[in-house]
């Protein structure tokens, strides 16, 4: 057993403790009042930092070395969603409707608790650490915008982050170089009819049937569209519409989502989109207005930041740990960090069947296995301490 894990068992109980705190106080995007004042306050208490607020509810933590070098960043993000947790805790969120349901306590808790590790190893790093805890990863257009615009990247040459996920076991490490998540956009369609009795369609323009139409040819993007080869995947996750059992509608609202890996593939389903409702709405004579919003960017992982990575979690947890992953659905603002820098995100596995540890991100009863903060812990002090030490 080396060094490093000994400290990282030694810190496991301080870092649990940590996460526990932020599960129970779980805070929404730009509410993170609470979480953001714990994180700066367990900061203040480690000696060696500079900190900032970039904004009223994100921390950023700078450590300075003694010798020049790199500046390397690392960001976690800070904030829940609106989730009532069916979670029996003794820790379970004590505010109504809010949850951590997808890690991030775990991710902040792993980021505090290696800060108080690497404080202690300054002396044997060169360059300069910024450990930013960021708000809003949940809500686009998402904290990352505001905190690169209030200047957490300014001169930083590479940039690192990590997720926990219940779709890999506890301890091993996705890894993929290139494009690793979804561009994330959401469209909003409003069909407008004429409305009236349900006895006299023929007096009216029913939105409801139109809007039917347009759900159904909509599925005509992804297999008309595009080639078999493009990856995309198209949701319609709402559909709004009537008042009464006996009232035709004047109006129906659908709202749904495009996940795409390829910038011709998410131009190509937004014009679709619009062609498509354009056309259904006129053959029935309704109009169609489309709000297309786009979200976040794929994450772009650095191709050679990649491989060394992958040697890295080999080196320190063996090649079995390292899990090559195709690109995922899921989406995240870290993709502006790469866009100012080269950076590196992987997916860190903390799922447990045995432990109860198995749910999916944004559940109810998601519960991430604990063991996982060791791992990264232990992840992010090594990645950190190497890459100064290379410089």
């Amino acid at each position: 057993m080396n060094e490093l894990h000994q400290q990282v068992l030694a810190q496991l109980p301080q870092c649990i403790t940590d996460r526990r705190w932020l599960h129970r106080h779980a805070e929404l995007s730009f509410e993170e009042r609470e979480t953001s004042d714990y994180i700066e306050r367990a900061l203040r208490a480690i000696e060696g930092l500079t900190l900032s607020r970039p904004t009223p509810t994100s921390v950023m933590a700078v450590l300075r070395t003694e010798r020049s070098g790199r500046r390397l960043a690392i960001r976690a993000d800070i904030d829940a969603l609106p989730i009532q947790e069916e979670n029996e805790l003794e820790f379970r969120s004590c505010h109504a409707g809010v949850m951590h349901a997808c890690g991030h306590d775990g991710h902040a808790a792993i980021l505090l608790n290696a800060v108080r590790l690497l404080a202690a190893r300054r002396p044997a790093l060169c360059g300069e650490l910024r450990f930013i805890f960021q708000h809003a990863e949940e809500t686009p257009p998402g904290g990352a915008v505001e905190v690169i615009r209030a200047g957490v990247l300014d001169n930083v040459d590479e940039v690192f982050g990590l997720h926990l996920t219940s779709t890999l076991p506890t301890g091993r490490f996705g890894v993929r170089g290139g494009v690793l998540t979804s561009a994330t956009d959401r469209f909003e369609i409003g069909v407008s009819g004429k409305g009236g009795h349900s006895s006299m369609p023929q007096e009216c323009v029913d939105p409801i049937v139109t809007g039917a139409q347009i759900i159904l040819a909509l599925q005509t993007v992804l297999s008309r569209s595009l080639c078999p080869s493009d990856a995309a995947v198209l949701s319609v996750c709402e559909a709004h519409a009537g008042s009464a059992y006996n009232i035709i509608p004047g109006d129906m609202q659908l709202i749904g989502s495009v996940r795409s890996y390829d910038e011709r593939v998410r131009k190509t389903a937004e014009r679709r989109i619009r062609e498509i409702c354009a056309g259904v709405a006129a053959a029935a004579g309704a109009q169609a207005q489309v709000n297309y919003i786009r979200g976040y960017d794929s994450i772009h992982n650095d191709p050679a930041l990649t491989d060394w990575a992958r040697g890295l979690i080999a080196r320190t947890f063996g090649s079995k740990a390292v899990c090559e992953l195709s690109p995922i659905a899921p989406g995240d603002d870290f993709c502006y960090y790469d866009q100012v820098c080269p950076g590196f995100f992987l997916e860190l596995g903390a799922a447990n069947p045995e432990k109860g540890s198995d749910a999916p991100h944004h559940n109810a009863r998601y519960r991430l296995d604990e063991d996982a903060l060791a791992y990264g812990m232990e992840y992010t002090v090594a990645l950190l301490s190497e890459r100064c030490r290379l410089a």
